[in-house]
């Protein structure tokens, strides 16, 4: 083909709009945002969702509503959702730890992969809690050390709730209980609060979840609170062990919720969310929101939310390949 040849072909190509990316970033958001959440209102992402989505309001001029995408697989549906969207900024995802850990469970059992975690843009880390142990306050339990040596006794007969499948809780569950050597029994739910609700009804014995969850049921006499997942203990429950101070090395488990859009989001868009989350993640009010939960504000930028989730993610994935196939 000859220069006039690439000239015509040029030529013949539909014309596209060209905008300035400060003039891009200025039209948007055209319309309303969506703000999957792909677990029932009551757990983490929720709990993180909520007063964000409305500081972006006031911020970015449109209604950002959250939708509560829950349709089990530990978040996998939601996910999946928000990975298929437009790429134009009006849906966006906040979701959790797990993000990484579920496609690496549907390799696990050779089922089709639901999303991929190339699929998506961080945009901003919200919160970053070590996932805690809790039990009911009438359980006979009063330390981890109860719970260990009864679950010796009865191997399987121990109930724990979780979110789903491999899912933040449930995989922190099996990491407590590959480290210390007992066998619990899973009964997974459509998230952290159907899980928390199971749990102060009496239908399962344990859940591992976020400090903001726990903190009003413990706050009320509801829940008793035995360990704590993370390397360090924690302002909200000052007097909880870790897990590694009682000599479980293995357990590091965090639940953190962040905020995500598409991979190939334009630029100016990208930008342009990550400016208001800043804005947002220092308002006074939503530090106060977070704060009063017991979750406190634990705000990355995108770029050092980046490499956060590729290590958290790495960690994770190793972790469930060393669980394996747990139903």
């Amino acid at each position: 083909m000859d220069r006039r040849d690439v000239l015509r072909a040029v030529a013949a190509l539909p014309l596209l709009p060209v905008l300035p990316s400060a003039a891009f970033a200025q039209t948007y958001p055209t319309r309303n945002i969506t703000m999957i959440v792909p677990f029932p209102a009551g757990g983490q992402a929720d709990l993180a969702a909520r007063p964000v989505a409305q500081a972006l309001e006031r911020i970015l001029g449109k209604a950002v509503i959250v939708d509560n995408r829950a349709g089990g697989a530990g978040g996998s549906v939601g996910n999946a959702a928000a990975a298929r969207a437009e790429p134009d900024g009006h849906t966006l995802l906040m979701t959790l730890s797990s993000l990484a850990v579920l496609p690496e469970a549907d390799r696990l059992f050779d089922r089709p992969v639901a999303y991929e975690v190339s699929q998506f843009m961080p945009i901003a880390r919200v919160l970053a809690d070590p996932t805690l142990l809790a039990v009911p306050a009438s359980a006979p339990w009063k330390t981890a050390q109860d719970f260990v040596e009864d679950a010796k006794k009865r191997p399987g007969e121990i109930t724990y709730g979780s979110s789903g499948p491999y899912g933040t809780l449930h995989v922190a569950m099996e990491m407590f209980a590959n480290s210390a050597g007992i066998k619990l029994l899973h009964v997974p739910f459509r998230g952290a609060g159907p899980a928390l609700t199971a749990l102060l009804s009496g239908t399962v014995q344990g859940i591992a979840a976020a400090p903001g969850t726990l903190k009003p049921q413990v706050d009320d006499g509801k829940l008793r609170v035995l360990g704590n997942c993370g390397a360090q203990r924690i302002a909200s429950f000052p007097d909880i062990p870790t897990f590694q101070e009682l000599g479980y090395k293995d357990v590091e488990m965090y639940i953190w919720a962040g905020l995500f859009a598409q991979s190939s989001l334009p630029a100016p868009i990208a930008t342009r969310l990550r400016e208001a989350m800043g804005q947002v993640m220092t308002s006074p009010d939503v530090l106060k929101t977070f704060d009063t939960s017991g979750s406190l504000v634990a705000y990355q930028d995108a770029p050092a939310f980046s490499e956060f989730v590729a290590a958290d993610s790495s960690r994770l994935i190793a972790a469930v390949r060393k669980i394996g196939r747990v139903e």
